[in-house]
């Protein structure tokens, strides 16, 4: 693809007609924005990842502390292990976690020398020797995770808040010291929670802030980005959204894209906006036990099924999911907990572990943009493994077909697709057939709704996502539709389980 002009050129003799040429040798579709950044996109390719709530609320048996605890109270019965949480949430299938390591009430699980709030100023040996960020940290490099942390901009503590000092003297400083555990850090947690009442160094009163403001998030963000480059500030550093509930689904239609500073925004966190206007994927937080956030006696954990079921509706609805699972107060999670996540990976792996696409003896679509000099957009790039690759009708092509055919009939339960999201968020709507013989075809997943993609889709072919795993269904060839788009689709890899 080329376009030419004509363009002065200035010369001793003055002015001449100069024939220019702009060439687009690899003839790529344009993007359709909004688009996310390179570290937002690096944070949505992990997926699925921890949270782990541990601190003086263990202690308390409180879920928001009020900022006059007294730091004795911080009494781990052994040696806190993060090494331990991570090992657990891998073995569940996760990719990293976020460790808390403050929360509301501004108590600290690192020896900061922003507060007195500490856990080092703990009169228990195992509290007082504990470094969370440090251990954590250390812990995610050595097991191949992603790691960061949860830091409360609400300091229900200290006596700053409120005022303007705070952001500088007590907010920036904490960020800036736990980035020194790493630069590496996948993302910082920054709660929505921001104001009310609290201890506040004694004054034990209500301070109300606008954290639109007062954090001075397009600063705050610049300095954070310093510190650790691929860093996503989620909540208050508006880079990722909260996807509007703490239960564990998105929206079926789930668009990546929201406004910001509008009424309609609280409205949308589930669904995302079509026509947003800034990338704010979204990340589904939820409990893996039936208590609180943090560890209270009594709890129970949620079985591996009930996970499962978490999985489809988020992962599965191009949001990401971050699992709590809380230490007890041994600092460690309890055995059950540990169970339950290995059950877990194991359903992840018995269902999701062999991709049957790969084996297809063809994947032909209806139609496929020309290739350039380095590249192509055939359907094959669908189930070559490589996120770099993708597939492309032309500019004006906004619904196409792809068909997966195999040699032998396989038994199937689920289809996952995902858009090239690098180029921006396009598919509006879908549908999924297959065929026993290659000639009959069967719509699936009744009662889903099938319309965006985004990052990553998985549809149970059943209709169900709470449903047994059933026996499957027989198919010889696959075939999706894309039935309407933004801009021409771009899918880059199609997985059939």
């Amino acid at each position: 693809m080329a376009a030419s002009a004509a363009v002065l050129s200035a010369s001793a003799e003055g002015l001449q007609l100069v024939q220019q040429s702009f060439v687009y040798p690899d003839n790529e579709p344009a993007p359709c924005h909004p688009l996310p950044t390179p570290r937002q996109l690096k944070w949505q390719e992990l997926e699925f990842y921890a949270f782990f709530h541990y601190g003086m609320n263990t202690y308390t048996g409180l879920e928001w502390g009020n900022g006059n605890e007294n730091v004795n109270r911080f009494a781990p019965t052994a040696a806190p292990n993060p090494r331990q949480w991570l090992e657990a949430v891998k073995a569940a299938g996760m990719r990293g976690g976020i460790a808390v390591v403050k929360h509301h009430d501004g108590f600290c699980l690192w020896p900061t020398e922003t507060t007195d709030h500490r856990c080092t100023n703990s009169s228990n040996a195992n509290g007082a020797a504990t470094n969370i960020p440090r251990d954590f940290a250390q812990a995610a490099k050595d097991l191949d995770m992603k790691y960061g942390f949860y830091v409360s901009p609400w300091d229900r503590n200290s006596a700053l808040y409120g005022t303007d000092r705070y952001v500088k003297e007590v907010f920036m400083k904490q960020c800036e010291e736990l980035a020194n555990y790493g630069s590496d850090q996948f993302e910082m947690w920054f709660d929505g929670a921001n104001g009310g009442s609290g201890y506040y160094g004694g004054a034990n009163d209500t301070r109300s802030v606008d954290a639109s403001t007062y954090y001075d998030v397009p600063n705050l963000r610049d300095y954070i980005h310093q510190l650790a480059p691929d860093c996503v500030m989620w909540g208050v550093g508006e880079e990722a959204r909260w996807i509007g509930n703490e239960s564990g689904y998105a929206g079926e239609t789930n668009w990546s894209m929201q406004e910001r500073g509008t009424a309609s925004e609280s409205a949308n966190r589930n669904t995302g906006q079509e026509e947003g206007w800034v990338w704010l994927p979204g990340e589904s937080d939820a409990k893996a036990t039936s208590a609180g956030w943090f560890w209270h006696s009594g709890q129970t954990d949620l079985s591996a099924e009930r996970l499962f079921q978490m999985y489809l509706e988020t992962v599965g609805r191009n949001s990401n999911l971050i699992l709590n699972v809380p230490p007890d107060k041994s600092g460690s999670l309890p055995a059950s907990s540990v169970n339950t996540l290995k059950s877990l990976g194991e359903l992840l792996q018995n269902r999701f572990g062999t991709d049957l696409a790969l084996n297809a003896s063809s994947v032909v679509a209806s139609v496929t943009r020309a290739s350039g000099a380095n590249r192509n957009y055939n359907a094959s790039n669908l189930i070559d493994g490589d996120k770099d690759t993708y597939w492309a009708p032309n500019d004006n092509d906004l619904s196409a077909t792809i068909t997966l055919t195999w040699d032998q009939p396989q038994t199937i339960r689920y289809v996952s697709l995902m858009e090239y999201i690098a180029k921006g968020q396009r598919v509006r709507g879908f549908r999924i057939e297959v065929s026993a013989d290659g000639s009959t075809w069967t719509t699936m997943a009744p009662g889903i709704t099938q319309s965006t993609i985004g990052y990553k889709r998985i549809i149970p072919l059943n209709g169900s996502t709470s449903s047994s795993y059933g026996t499957g269904y027989t198919a010889k060839s696959l075939r999706v539709t894309i039935t309407d788009s933004r801009a021409c689709p771009l899918l880059h890899t199609i997985s059939v389980y």
